[in-house]
C-alpha cells in the first residue's frame, strides 16, 4: 500500500499534521547533526614541539571571524576547530609537509609576521602550514568558509608568534 493511500485512511486532523510533524522533527535534529564535531586525528609532535603546541592551545582565540571554537574529538592540545559546517581546523606539531620542499615561499602568504606555506585540498579549500617556526602549525580552511581564504590566518598569527618561536 502506498504512503498516500495509508495517509488517506487517517482522520483529517492527523493527515494535516503529518507533514508539519515530519518537518519539525527534521529541523529539531538538524543542529545536532551539523554541530557534532567529527574526528580529527591529532598529530604526535616531537618533544620540543609538544610544549609549544600545548602553549599555543591555551593562547588560541575563542572565535575566528564569528565562528566559535568547537574542538574536534578526540580532545587533544594539538587540535582545535572553529565553526561547524564547514569548519576551520588547526593541528599543531605535524610533520613537515612535502610540498614545502618544492618552493615554500613561491605561494606563501605572510600574515602579521607569520610566514605560511600553502597548498590546495581535494574539496577546493586550502591548507596552510607555518614555515620557519620551531613547530609546524597547520590550518585547514574549507572552501567557502570565508570571503577570502586567507582571512582566518590573522586570527592565529599573534598566538603563534607568542608561543611558537621562530627558527628551525
Amino acid at each position: 500500500m502506498k504512503l498516500t493511500s495509508r495517509l488517506s485512511t487517517l482522520p483529517a486532523p492527523v493527515r494535516w499534521l503529518t507533514l508539519p510533524a515530519v518537518l519539525l522533527t527534521g529541523v529539531v535534529a538538524l543542529p545536532f547533526v551539523w554541530a557534532a564535531p567529527s574526528e580529527v586525528a591529532p598529530p604526535v609532535p616531537r618533544a620540543g614541539a609538544a610544549d609549544y603546541c600545548a602553549a599555543l592551545d591555551k593562547a588560541l582565540p575563542g572565535t575566528v571571524l564569528g565562528h566559535p571554537r568547537e574542538d574536534p574529538s578526540p580532545a587533544s592540545p594539538y587540535t582545535a576547530a572553529w565553526g561547524s559546517s564547514p569548519r576551520t581546523v588547526l593541528r599543531c606539531g605535524i610533520d613537515r609537509p612535502g610540498y614545502l620542499d618544492d618552493d615554500p615561499l613561491k605561494q606563501s602568504p605572510e600574515v602579521n609576521d607569520v610566514q605560511w606555506g600553502m597548498s590546495g585540498t581535494p574539496d577546493g579549500g586550502y591548507r596552510f602550514v607555518t614555515t620557519l617556526r620551531k613547530a609546524y602549525v597547520e590550518i585547514e580552511v574549507p572552501k567557502g568558509a570565508y570571503p577570502n581564504y586567507t582571512d582566518p590566518l590573522g586570527s592565529f598569527a599573534d598566538a603563534i608568534k607568542a608561543t611558537v618561536p621562530a627558527g628551525l
